[in-house]
């Protein structure tokens, strides 16, 4: 097994705080309502909390049906959460996971800079590119994009 590590940041106009609740504590109401033509439900497993498994289900029609989230932990004082994709979603036979540490953080201008770090742990001797993971990470626009779009539309949202 190998262990690939890519670091990535991006920026948004949502407050940090909103973006942390629509990406953690309050995902399985916001997703399907933000991306429904991404994401048909989010199951979470007792509260939203460490050790907890989250599974994604996708609407028909996209690559994967489902892919499942075991959670890490928040730190709701720093906006930031960490999680492993498990089970599912672009794993295939390739990957065993990929772990996920974000953080929003208020960008100077107003509005998030969101960064993340992530470790891709392979199969055997695979190894992952650098086009590979910034495919991968274009996916998940998927759902960011759609959310980042729901929160601006609705200013009551992840207060």
């Amino acid at each position: 097994m190998g262990v690939f590590t890519y670091d990535y940041e991006s920026t948004s106009p949502v407050a940090p705080i909103r973006l942390f609740k629509a990406f953690t504590i309050e995902a399985a109401k916001v997703w399907p309502t933000a991306a429904p033509n991404t994401v048909k439900s989010v199951e979470v497993e007792a509260n939203p909390s460490s050790g907890s498994i989250v599974k994604i289900n996708f609407v028909e029609g996209l690559p994967f049906q489902y892919m499942k989230h075991q959670i890490g932990g928040h730190g709701e004082n720093n906006f930031s959460y960490s999680y492993s994709l498990i089970e599912g979603g672009p794993l295939g036979d390739k990957l065993e996971k990929i772990s996920y540490e974000n953080k929003f953080e208020a960008a100077a201008s107003g509005g998030s800079i969101c960064k993340s770090s992530m470790k891709f742990y392979t199969v055997g001797d695979n190894v992952i590119t650098e086009d590979e993971i910034k495919a991968l990470i274009k996916g998940s626009e998927g759902v960011y994009k759609p959310v980042e779009a729901y929160l601006l539309a609705n200013p009551e949202a992840c207060n």
